[in-house]
């Protein structure tokens, strides 16, 4: 083949690279129509603003990108790390902006048996963290609750088992029992929605929320995040009832109690009619005894205080008489005490008359006219004397007043106009110069034609 000769035959078709990439997108669709489950080993994981997982899923001889977008990544049941073996369902495909081949993944779950333990323990950490399993935040449960809320399945062991120890332990509390599903997909979004159901029961008081005992898959529903939350935010007390003794769950670390089994978890928000009827019993017994404690002695103390007390009709007598007594002796005092201050009376009356006001009235009448005559002698003096002071201090003002000045010929100079400044030396003035004068009577406007200056 000689260059530059063309080839015999129709001339290749040139693909731009968007329609390789597009091409190569297209098998890859048609090769895996459907998810497919892989395993591998999680690296590079990291999470975007947007909410996107993005992580490299890798094994000894191979690795490729991976994307799991939001919605799937907010439903994952544990949090994804570096290192952890996992198995995801995804589609390969091309992702053309970098002609780069990627996962997209749409369900993951950590691969072994410890599986659903990782991510049980990963949900009590950061629910711990949180502060949801402080014991500050548990509240007390009623002691004669008048409703019980119970959340479990309608035709389990667990519901039965409940019903009938509530019954035979205080049959005064009703029983209202919200049916959920307890195990199985969409389990604990029922659980949950059960939970604020019956926070809006009136008269419920206590809630129950359980199941009987199973596997860890079995009770999973107890340890999804939405059940423990909605246990958290109810108004109402819960105690958790799952499985048995052994068995824990989320849900057990956020209730407010926790029993081991439906049955002890129904005996520990109610109590036994039995004890309290005996315990009533023993009470109203200690109460009679008391009382009849108490009535012995009111009746001794009786008893000596009819013996202190004696016959009444005799007492009676002897504080009649005791009365008449004291009645003659009053008004024998108030006798005597009226002659007393009749004559008592009679000699301040009589002191009355000597000293009283028509005698200290003349005395009086001739002091004041006295002292009338003393204080007008006393003004006139001082009158005269002010006068004398007040001519002398007329004159002195009017030998030093500027206006007596003014009477004898004088004038005041003032430059400008009558608010100037006082001219006190013929130097400061220029001639042209517009002045005011000041005179004994009135006032003048002058210009000056010359000054004329004493050097000495």
């Amino acid at each position: 083949m000689t260059a530059g000769v063309p080839l015999p035959g129709p001339a290749p078709r040139v693909l731009t690279v968007t329609q390789l990439a597009q091409r190569l997108r297209a098998a890859l669709d048609a090769q895996f129509p459907a998810a497919v489950w892989v395993g591998g080993e999680l690296s590079n994981v990291r999470r975007a603003a947007s909410g996107h997982l993005y992580f490299t899923l890798k094994d000894d001889e191979s690795q490729l990108a991976a994307v799991m977008f939001r919605s799937a990544a907010l439903l994952l049941p544990f949090r994804p790390a570096d290192g952890l073996e996992v198995l995801v369902a995804a589609r390969p495909g091309l992702y053309p902006a970098r002609g780069a081949l990627q996962l997209y993944v749409d369900a993951m779950e950590p691969r072994g048996q410890g599986a659903l333990r990782l991510a049980f323990e990963q949900l009590k950490a950061r629910l711990a963290a949180e502060g949801l399993f402080a014991l500050e935040r548990k509240r007390p449960l009623p002691r004669f609750p008048a409703a019980v809320g119970i959340v479990t399945a309608l035709r389990g062991a667990a519901v039965h088992d409940l019903r009938t120890v509530l019954r035979r332990r205080w049959p005064a509390a009703r029983v209202i029992v919200r049916p959920v599903r307890v195990q199985g997909d969409g389990a604990a979004a029922e659980i949950a929605a059960a939970i604020g159901d019956l926070n809006h029961v009136p008269d419920v008081e206590v809630l129950i929320v359980g199941r009987g005992g199973g596997s860890l898959e079995d009770l999973w529903a107890f340890n999804e995040e939405v059940v423990a939350r909605a246990i958290a935010t109810s108004r109402l007390p819960v105690v958790s009832a799952v499985g048995h003794e052994v068995d824990f769950t989320i849900a057990d670390f956020v209730a407010d109690a926790r029993a081991p089994t439906p049955t002890a978890a129904a005996a520990l928000v109610v109590p036994d009619r039995r004890e309290v009827a005996a315990r009533l019993a023993r009470d109203v017994a200690a109460l009679r005894a008391g009382l009849g404690r108490r009535t012995a002695v009111a009746r001794e103390r009786l008893v000596r205080l009819e013996r202190g007390l004696g016959d009444p009709r005799r007492r009676v007598r002897d504080l009649a008489q005791r009365v008449d007594e004291l009645g003659a002796r009053a008004r024998a005092a108030l006798g005597r005490r009226v002659d007393w201050d009749r004559r008592e009376v009679a000699t301040l009356q009589a002191r009355l008359v000597r000293g009283g006001p028509v005698a200290r009235l003349g005395v009086a009448a001739a002091r004041v006219a006295d002292a009338r005559g003393r204080l007008e002698r006393a003004l006139a003096r001082r009158v005269a004397q002010a006068r004398g002071v007040l001519a002398a201090r007329e004159a002195t003002l009017a030998a030093l007043s500027p206006l007596a000045c003014l009477a004898r010929g004088y004038a005041i100079v003032r430059r400008g106009d009558a608010a100037g400044p006082v001219v006190r030396d013929a130097a400061a003035l220029a001639a042209g110069e517009a002045v005011a004068v000041t005179f004994a009577r009135g006032r003048a406007r002058a210009r000056i034609e010359a000054t004329e200056c004493d050097d000495g």
